[in-house]
């Protein structure tokens, strides 16, 4: 079966505020970043410098729990999360990101208890009660097949047993989670989204598919642009629209990425882009090879992007990149700054949350 579990993204990380020591925010506000690029080592390092001051951070400890959960250390996530939760009860969401990790390993008695747990001390979190929905499906799945088993003609456990997998066999783009064997995959965990203001997101094992990106708006040139910006390039007839050559160059990036398609992902960046963190091209380029082809799905949307130009040559693309694998959902502001060169429209340089 497939595993649509889900834990939260660090969209709201700051909710955990009241319940932090005074650590730097700027460490930390790197730490994140560093995070959501994929720098899961430097940002380890950057969040246990923080611990190292404020032992009893609860923004850096919950930060460090996912960084491990995407190094696939389940084990010592446990541990951090399962000290969340003795230390700030009140929280639901290290309860939830723990029966992402017990399903995950199988332990589905111990995701239950923890969802109920995570409902307890919020008992409006309504993404724990659809976890704790999906957790009893898949216990129910695996008691009717338990009942076919034993009586192969009961038909009423076999009608029941094809509505549990048709309900999951809706969910499309499911990935596999592997339990004990590769012959026994785990059927869907819990799902999780952050909904609410007073709730951090943790990152998403994976796997509903997402909706299609709302059709692109490009936001139109003002008539009397800002004095660092210029209106954008005229389109002679028979010409090709820029703002849409450059949409279909932002569009085919995310694709790429989506599809692990290194080579031509990292085709869209320029030949004068420079990393971000101090990195060299060579050391980043690798980086981001190890993401994007490192065998999860991901999907990454491009929602809203607005376009400027600085020039008839240098165009900047904000937009909410929506980015999903099968440990991680993140939505952050991206800008893009592209540069025409050799016809193409190339990526300049890369900013998170501008």
């Amino acid at each position: 079966m497939t595993r649509a579990l889900r834990t939260l993204t660090c969209l709201l990380f700051l909710s955990f505020a009241a319940a932090s020591g005074p650590a730097t925010a700027d460490d930390f506000q790197e730490a994140r970043r560093l995070f959501t690029q994929g720098s899961y080592g430097s940002a380890l390092d950057r969040t246990d410098a923080i611990l190292a001051k404020q032992p009893k951070d609860a923004r850096a400890r919950f930060l460090k729990g996912l960084i491990l959960t995407e190094q696939g250390k389940e084990g010592e996530a446990i541990k951090v999360f399962t000290a969340l939760t003795q230390d700030f009860p009140e929280l639901p969401e290290p309860y939830n990101n723990l029966a992402v990790l017990y399903a995950a390993q199988g332990q589905d008695e111990k995701a239950r208890t923890a969802l109920e747990m995570a409902i307890r001390t919020h008992p409006s979190y309504a993404t724990a009660h659809e976890n704790l929905g999906d957790v009893y499906a898949k216990m129910a799945r695996e008691a009717y097949d338990k009942a076919l088993k034993l009586d192969s003609s009961n038909a009423t456990a076999r009608a029941k047993l094809a509505l549990v997998k048709e309900l999951f066999s809706a969910r499309p783009g499911g990935a596999v989670l592997v339990k004990g064997s590769v012959a026994e995959p785990v059927v869907t965990g819990p799902k999780v989204t952050p909904e609410s203001p007073t709730q951090p997101a943790m990152p998403p094992a994976a796997a509903v598919e997402p909706p299609p990106p709302p059709k692109p708006v490009v936001a139109p040139p003002a008539a009397k642009p800002a004095p660092e910006s210029k209106p954008t390039p005229a389109v002679k007839p028979g010409d090709t629209d820029p703002q849409e050559e450059v949409l279909k160059t932002v569009d085919g990036w995310a694709k790429a990425w989506s599809a692990g398609d290194a080579k031509t992902y990292l085709g869209f960046y320029g030949p004068g882009f420079k990393p971000p963190a101090g990195q060299t091209r060579v050391a980043w380029e690798q980086s981001r090879r190890d993401r994007v082809m490192k065998g999860k799905r991901i999907v990454v949307q491009v929602a809203q992007p607005r376009i400027t130009f600085a020039s008839p040559e240098e165009a900047i693309v904000t937009f909410r990149q929506n980015y999903q694998s099968e440990t991680l959902k993140t939505s952050s502001m991206k800008k893009l700054t592209l540069v025409r060169t050799g016809g193409r429209w190339l990526i300049q340089r890369e900013d998170i949350g501008k």
